[in-house]
């Protein structure tokens, strides 16, 4: 039963929502940041590069078929302090992947753990998923720690399998099945 159209995601402290035109302030906060963007696949962006991404990822609202995401905005009192990605990697496999950024003062709060987690309640739900994953770069050790409080098993650790930023880098791949997710 994998296909899912998006709708808001309201949890104790937050609005996991859509991005708009109107968050690219907030969003600028996170992604013109060299620290938040030390890990991510992207180099700090420009005011307009953000918006470009927006555009690309506002009206992304159902999971069906291979590769479709939602992006989610992480709403605090009405400011998106982060975004939770979403993309079903395999129908066939039934998995689907959890990516994650914060403005750096809302790190270390609790927030990104709420949100992945309310994702999380969806994928295994309401999407009946077999297994979500994380691949991040293994020297990230707040997105590590995330994912194990997230109750996922480190499955792999690719080293220097991609060239990433200039560098050769390291892939750390983090996963939950859904027995072990129903049993946390």
């Amino acid at each position: 039963m994998i296909p899912w159209d998006y709708e808001p995601i309201t949890t104790e402290r937050l609005t996991l929502r859509l991005l708009t035109d109107d968050d690219v302030d907030d969003v600028l906060a996170w992604m013109s940041d060299e620290a938040v963007t030390r890990y991510q696949l992207y180099d700090v962006r420009s005011r307009e590069q953000v918006q470009e991404h927006i555009d690309k990822v506002k009206h992304a609202r159902r999971l069906e078929n291979d590769d479709d995401f939602v992006e989610f905005g992480i709403d605090l009192d009405g400011t998106v302090i982060g975004c939770i990605y979403f993309p079903l990697k395999s129908v066939e496999n039934e998995t689907a992947e959890l990516g994650w950024a914060l403005t750096a003062a809302y790190q270390g709060k609790g927030y990104a753990f709420e949100a992945a987690s309310a994702v999380m309640a969806i994928a295994f739900e309401r999407m009946r998923l077999h297994r979500v994953i994380a691949e991040l770069d293994p020297r990230n050790e707040p997105s590590v720690a995330l994912c194990l409080r997230l109750g996922m098993r480190r499955e792999a650790h690719y080293v220097e399998d991609m060239m990433f930023k200039g560098a050769w880098a390291d892939t750390g791949v983090y996963a939950i099945l859904d027995r072990e997710y129903r049993a946390r």
